[in-house]
């Protein structure tokens, strides 16, 4: 990167050890984001009797509470920061999450249809708040740490090794666990990951500690600024703005084609038990694809990189309305194509939040809490409205919710809204991230 460096010693490299310990946290994030993302869709509608558009409404509320929340914890974390000299405090409050992760799951046997909802968004937003809690300093360590452009790719390489670790063990072991479809079949899953998530929790504490102590650690700015001052300063910077539209219409792309893919399996490819093995070949190739996109990145930049998975996934993306005909194998290679974009998409955004709170560094004094606190809650509304608007297509074709261990035939209107919902639909909003994504020039600063 080029332009003024002082607050950065671009010798410094983490430590491998360091590295390792600190991403071992995204497995636990991993999980969080993808069992919800991939299965409560689908567990409102087919096994509690939620209406689709109540089903995608329940998903989304909680977001919304994100939304307002993630940026205020950011503040909060730059103040206790000034004052503590770390961020760890915060993050032990993220510990409690596996509570409220196992209550997600775990709704009591009489309710259905909209109780059932209502509990099962009380817990999202429980969980919700207590995840951000944990996400927001993790995932600003990054722009805490004293060191250069491309060291920050690298940490954010070794996070996406974990991270996509913890979506391949959540999404192939999850819907393998709940595949009878019953009440006690989810609640046996929760508690089952339940120790991953908090013992990668954990681990990841010791790493943040360690990064900093090697690194160096960068104190926020020692003015104190309200939460809206923080908002409006990392919303006005056209580089940042732009970066976080993009990954909203990315983050919507990305977990409606999650949330889809049971209902894919199920009525287009006819086997529901196909949804661990697609989740497995959009994985795998995510989690070894890292450090090939760590190459690119060195080769042409972050941009280009990040505009080249989003080209990547937007044809990819209209090539399962094929599936039924070329079968399961068909179909599982060219999700594999997906998740080797889905690898850049991440790798590449993330890494690049970091380069524009060292981009804003030139202008004035760091900000990085509410940096990564308005790019949290732009992560939390992609999380939620990519399963709203696939629900939203689902209630337009016209399906029909049912209760455990009953089926419904559904119309052909209903089986056309689910597969333009997981081929046109995302193409749709990827290409729309790329137009987002022009407009950022962090790589040329």
């Amino acid at each position: 990167m080029t332009g003024r460096t002082g607050e950065y010693d671009t010798s410094a490299r983490p430590r491998t050890g360091d590295l390792t310990l600190y991403a071992t946290g995204s497995i636990g994030m991993g999980v969080w984001v993808t069992v919800p993302g991939l299965l409560l869709l689908y567990f409102l509608t087919r096994t509690l009797g939620v209406p689709a558009l109540l089903a995608g409404t329940t998903l989304l509320l909680p977001k919304i509470v994100d939304v307002v929340v993630h940026p205020l914890l950011g503040s909060l974390t730059d103040r206790r920061a000034r004052r503590a000299g770390h961020r760890r405090g915060l993050l032990r409050v993220g510990l409690w999450l596996t509570v409220a992760w196992i209550a997600l799951f775990s709704v009591p046997g009489g309710l259905s249809g909209t109780p059932a909802a209502l509990w099962v968004g009380g817990c999202c937003v429980a969980g919700n708040l207590l995840f951000a809690c944990f996400q927001v300093p993790y995932l600003t360590t990054p722009s805490d740490l004293r060191i250069g452009y491309h060291e920050r790719t690298r940490v954010f390489m070794f996070r996406m090794v974990f991270l996509t670790l913890g979506l391949l063990v959540a999404g192939v072991a999850a819907p393998a666990l709940v595949a009878s479809g019953g009440h006690r079949a989810y609640a046996r899953m929760a508690l089952l990951l339940a120790g991953l998530l908090i013992a990668s929790q954990l681990v990841a504490l010791t790493g943040v500690r360690r990064l900093t102590e090697h690194c160096g650690f960068r104190l926020p700015d020692e003015r104190a600024h309200s939460a809206r001052d923080d908002i409006r300063a990392a919303w006005r910077d056209r580089d940042f703005r732009a970066l976080a539209l993009s990954y909203l219409c990315t983050g919507t792309t990305t977990h409606l084609f999650l949330a889809a893919v049971p209902f894919y399996t199920e009525y287009v490819l006819d086997d529901r038990g196909l949804t661990a093995v697609l989740m497995g070949a959009f994985l795998v190739p995510a989690t070894v694809a890292g450090p090939g996109w760590l190459r690119v990145s060195r080769r042409i930049g972050k941009q280009n990189g990040l505009l080249l998975s989003q080209a990547a996934f937007v044809a990819g993306s209209l090539a399962p309305a094929a599936g039924g005909r070329l079968g399961a194998a068909g179909a599982a290679v060219l999700v594999a194509a997906l998740g080797t974009a889905f690898a850049g998409l991440q790798l590449f955004a993330f890494s690049m939040v970091p380069d524009a709170v060292a981009a804003a560094e030139t202008r004035g004094p760091a900000r990085a809490g509410a940096y990564t606190g308005v790019w949290t809650a732009t992560e939390a509304a992609g999380t939620a409205l990519g399963p709203y608007v696939y629900a939203t297509v689902l209630a337009l074709g016209g399906f029909v919710s049912t209760t455990e261990g009953r089926s419904v035939r559904q119309s052909h209107a209903a089986h056309l809204g689910l597969l333009l919902g997981i081929t046109v639909v995302p193409a749709v909003f990827m290409a729309v991230a790329m137009a987002c994504q022009r407009r950022c020039r962090l790589d040329r600063r």
